[in-house]
């Protein structure tokens, strides 16, 4: 008897799963701990394994929802030597006919004149020639195999077409396509309008002079790459400056559960990452204690497993407050969503060259617009603009943020 495979418990929220893709295929021999499918929660995508080694029975197919425990495929004894049995089978009739086709042409006392043999059917049916226009040499006018492969194919008449009915003149094509929603998708959707019916959400605006950061990156980046191993961007001195501005500010890095407000003493930011399959935002673990290499150094690695869908569940649940970046695909302006059950969310937009006055004369700057949307609940208007202002200054006079002033 076979080894059930059933879908594994995958996490304390999770109840069904979606079967995204079939790696082997039904019959295929499989080793043990081979990877044989892909199933997709709300949250990541898993791998399942061969559990023994045998012949893959198929039982769900892709795009099926499947409950925690449903049986996903078998496993059957062996199979191994399964493909060299179905070819010699399959070489067996191609054998049988050429032994087949010169009897056939032998016994000639069974046809009646002008009636092709087997093997010369055969080769008349597959040139598209009439028997009848065949003119036979064998016994009384039978058609012999030769006859058929010398017999000239007939030149392809004009096939008789019903003229087309004129198909309505349309402006363009107006084609639709439906698929279904993946579960990252739906619980994307749900947890966005959860967010705006459950929240007194608002959004702060102000622009950031990026001059000094892009400055300092131009001066340090080649020692910065050769002495970690990774390059100096923006994310680390956004994630660094919120952490600081976290510190005068802690109603921003909160929640609330029930009737209570938790307050964190540690900033674990998530950044929002778009994947294949839609937005995720894993997290960076007690961001306030590290330095910008080791900031760097985790958002590679996690932007690199959201692309290649191996982000674990772990590396998606908590945070306290969410980073988007909106500017990397040109957005000059936006008002985030808030990633409940955070309180605050930030967005980074397009880095433009603007004039600006400065010290009484007007000059040109890389501006950056950034957007705080908070929850009006839990934090108050000072609150959220002085939030952004802390963090605009830090942003606009670097040495703030190793010195901590």
């Amino acid at each position: 008897m076979g080894l059930e495979i059933k879908v594994p418990p995958v996490g304390e929220s999770i109840t069904e799963v979606v079967l995204s893709r079939w790696v082997k295929n039904d019959g295929d021999f499989v080793e043990m701990d081979e990877i044989i499918a892909e199933l997709e929660s709300d949250k990541a995508t898993f791998e399942l394994t061969a559990e023994k080694a045998g012949t893959l029975k198929i039982v769900a197919a892709e795009g099926d929802t499947l409950p925690i425990g449903a049986v996903v495929c078998s496993i059957e004894e062996g199979g191994a030597a399964a493909p060299a049995k179905e070819a010699a089978k399959a070489e067996a009739p191609v054998v049988a006919d050429k032994v087949a086709a010169p009897v056939a042409e032998k016994a000639g006392d069974s046809y009646a004149s002008g009636t092709p043999s087997p093997a010369a059917g055969k080769i008349l049916a597959e040139k598209g020639v009439d028997a009848g226009a065949v003119k036979g040499t064998g016994v009384d006018g039978r058609i012999t195999k030769e006859d058929a492969i010398k017999a000239e194919t007939p030149k392809a008449a004009s096939p008789k077409v019903e003229a087309p009915k004129a198909a309505p003149v349309v402006a363009g094509a107006r084609n639709e396509r439906r698929e279904k929603m993946s579960p990252l998708r739906k619980t994307v959707a749900k947890r966005l309008v959860t967010v705006k019916n459950e929240t007194a959400m608002l959004t702060t605006f102000n622009e950031v002079n990026m001059k000094p950061i892009m400055d300092l990156r131009a001066k340090y980046k080649d020692q910065f790459k050769e002495k970690f191993g990774v390059g100096l961007g923006f994310m680390s001195f956004f994630t660094k400056a919120v952490c600081e501005a976290a510190k005068d500010f802690p109603a921003v890095n909160a929640r609330i559960e029930g009737e209570e407000v938790v307050y964190n003493d540690f900033v674990d930011v998530s950044i929002a990452v778009s994947a294949p399959k839609g937005l995720v935002v894993p997290i960076i673990r007690n961001a306030e204690s590290m330095t910008l290499a080791q900031i760097e150094k985790t958002v590679i690695e996690l932007a690199t497993k959201a692309r290649d869908s191996k982000l674990t569940i772990d590396e998606m649940t908590g945070g306290t407050f969410t980073i988007t970046n909106g500017g990397v695909f040109g957005s000059m302006m936006s008002t985030p969503i808030i990633n409940a059950p955070q309180s605050a969310i930030l967005g980074m937009h397009n880095i433009i060259e603007r004039p600006i006055a400065e010290n009484k004369e007007v000059v040109i700057r890389p501006m950056m617009y950034v957007a705080l949307s908070y929850d009006h609940r839990i934090i108050d208007g000072r609150e959220s603009v002085g939030f952004l202002v802390r963090v605009k200054q830090l942003l606009e006079d670097p040495a703030r943020l190793l010195l901590g002033v």
